[in-house]
This record gives C-alpha cells, structure tokens and sequence, in this order.
C-alpha cells in the first residue's frame, strides 16, 4: 500500500515534504481501523491524495456529488482523496493550527471513509471523529 499526494494548487503554501510524511504516518494508521469490518483500505494498492483549490473542489463537489460550494474533502472509493488547501487555511486559523495539521485532519478523514466509517449519522460520525481524533494526535507527532 502506498499513498501519493500532490499539490495541485498555488494560492496556499505548505510544507509538502512534511505533508507526505503526515499521510505515510496516517495511513498506517488508519488501515487498522475499519468501520464496517471490511478493512477496504487494505485492498487498495495506492491512494492518491489531490490538494486542490477551493474553485477545483467546488466543481468536484457539484459533478460528483451534486451539491453546490467547496468543501473540505471528498473521497471516492477508488482510493482517490481530494482536498481543499483554501478551505484548509480557513479552519487551520480558526482552530489555531497550521494548514499542514489541517490537511493532514482531511487526509486522515478521507482515509478513514475509504475504510468503511461514514458520518451520515450522529452515531456513525461520532464513531468515526473519536477514531480520527486518535489518529491525528499520533500523526501530529511526527517530525
């Protein structure tokens, strides 16, 4: 298993190199969490993880999912991660983080979707925030 991730983006500057290293450490993770028992995530041989604009994602949101605006993430089952750095940059400032720390919290989001948790319920997404939250505080430990 393997994940790439790629800027596609140029209005947000990050620090790529750790950004790779926060999904390494992420996905390793997450592949021991499922949500539905079926470990998916395992079954995939390379996750691609887009950072893209807020107007990129806008488009995704409405071509894929019909709904209109950016958003944070958007994850398709076949191992294809997408992520707003616009949106990132917003909620990094609000919770007094660093966009890095923000999009490592989509990535590991994504993740966890593709194994098996969803968070179309208040039960289902607490389940799955309380598995995420776990998640980042280890990922934010890396170097």
């Amino acid at each position: 298993m393997e994940i790439s991730v790629m800027n596609k983006q140029r209005k947000v500057r990050f620090d790529l190199a750790w950004l790779r290293r926060a999904a390494d450490a992420a996905l390793a993770e997450c592949v021991l969490h499922s949500g539905d028992g079926k470990f998916s995530l395992q079954k995939l041989p390379l996750v691609d993880v887009a950072v893209v604009s807020d107007a990129t994602i806008a488009r995704v949101h409405v071509e894929f999912m019909a709904i209109p605006g950016a958003t944070d993430v958007i994850t398709f089952d076949h191992g294809e991660i997408v992520v707003s750095a616009e949106t990132a940059l917003v909620c990094a400032k609000e919770h007094r983080h660093s966009v890095e720390h923000e999009l490592a919290l989509y990535i590991i989001h994504g993740l966890l979707h593709l194994n098996g948790f969803d968070d179309t319920s208040a039960s289902a997404k607490k389940k799955m925030f309380r598995v995420q939250d776990r998640v980042w505080q280890r990922v934010m430990n890396i170097p």
